[in-house]
């Protein structure tokens, strides 16, 4: 189910801060109460491979992040215990050190369920048993949500797991939106910050085409 103009569900999730807080976080809230944007990003499991390059490369944008008045939060199914186990193992050793934004701990699956974005590929029904078997790992894939300050969502994506995002992208991406909103103009084909933008019709769209 896409979420591309819907606001995001308001469900409230456990989290742990950098100092290893246990918190409660509803990222609609988060986006709606302090009139920020939210970059909300999933990825598959804790002490793995790609995601701590990824969660790294999100700690290092950070800066860039806040000067657009945007919050990034990460997410996984994994426990609050190993996320703390995750942030206090340096970064040479795989983990996720100096880390400092919150991250999900969603072991009930409840927000990740209702996104939609766990790797389950069926149900099966086991006879022996008389239960009904998941068949796939039961994590995320590397999904992502850019949400406005209303809580509604104005991007979404899912990587398939051995796929790191690129995180200039996403800072685009805020960037475009965040032009709509102030100009109300719209963003052609790889728009970046200080280029030509364009109105809503014909004539604006053919001036852009004849100057590119």
């Amino acid at each position: 189910m896409a979420l591309v103009g819907k606001k995001f569900p308001s469900i409230t999730v456990d989290a742990i801060s950098e100092m290893g807080d246990d918190l409660r976080i509803n990222v609609f809230e988060e986006a709606v109460n302090n009139k920020k944007k939210v970059l909300l990003f999933w990825y598959p499991k804790d002490f793995t491979f790609v995601c701590p390059t990824e969660l790294h490369a999100f700690q290092e944008a950070l800066g860039e992040f806040e000067k657009r008045n945007t919050i990034v939060i990460g997410a996984s199914c994994d426990t609050n215990e190993v996320h703390f186990a995750w942030l206090n193992t340096a970064k040479d050793n795989g983990g996720i050190e100096g880390v400092t934004y919150p991250l999900l701990a969603d072991t009930t699956r409840n927000l990740s369920n209702v996104l939609g974005i766990l790797d389950i590929d069926e149900e099966v029904y086991n006879e022996d048993y008389d239960s009904i078997e998941l068949v796939g790992s039961n994590v995320t894939f590397r999904a992502t949500y850019l949400i406005d300050e209303d809580g509604r969502v104005f991007h979404e994506s899912v990587n398939d797991m051995p796929l790191g995002r690129n995180v200039n992208e996403y800072l685009r991406l805020i960037d475009a939106f965040t032009h709509v909103q102030e100009k109300g103009e719209v963003c052609p084909a790889n728009w970046e910050e200080g280029k030509d933008a364009m109105n809503a019709d014909r004539k604006s769209t053919a001036d852009y085409l004849a100057k590119h």
